[in-house]
């Protein structure tokens, strides 16, 4: 009886379904299976780029304005 006989892994089997019981394990399976899916998310949400600025963010911006022309102070002749 190895570590790698079929019954060795029947009696393992039977060992932990005795102590934790059906309910317990597909409990547990099932939060493992949410921790998955949310890890997956959390890796996607940060491998996505920032979506751009909507158009009218961009217009609510200040636009530079230019100087105004400065009048002729030269003497004439």
């Amino acid at each position: 009886m190895g570590i790698g006989s079929m019954w060795h892994w029947i009696i393992v089997a039977l060992v932990v379904l005795i102590l934790f019981g059906r309910g317990k394990i597909s409990e547990t399976m099932g939060d493992f299976g949410k921790g998955i899916r949310s890890f997956r998310k959390g890796l996607g949400e940060e491998e996505r780029p920032a979506p751009p600025a909507p158009p009218a963010a961009l217009a609510a911006q200040p636009q530079p304005v230019e100087p105004a022309a400065k009048p002729d102070t030269a003497p004439r002749a």
